[in-house]
């Protein structure tokens, strides 16, 4: 593997857990009633949806 591919694959993963983490932040904040559905950003909804779906919330995923 390359240095380049390397680091490619490294800033992947940290990136990923990032987004992660923050749609659990997210998931976390709309079952406080801080947040809701349509403040997460595009790109995380989906997962905070799984999340909510699966902590029996689905009904906090509606849009």
């Amino acid at each position: 593997m390359r240095a380049g591919q390397m680091l490619e694959l490294i800033l992947f993963l940290l990136f990923r857990k990032d987004e992660e983490e923050m749609a659990v932040i997210y998931a976390t904040l709309i079952i406080k009633g801080k947040k809701t559905i349509q403040d997460v950003p595009d790109r995380l909804k989906d997962v905070v949806k799984e999340i909510l779906y699966s902590l029996d919330c689905g009904w906090m995923a509606e849009e």
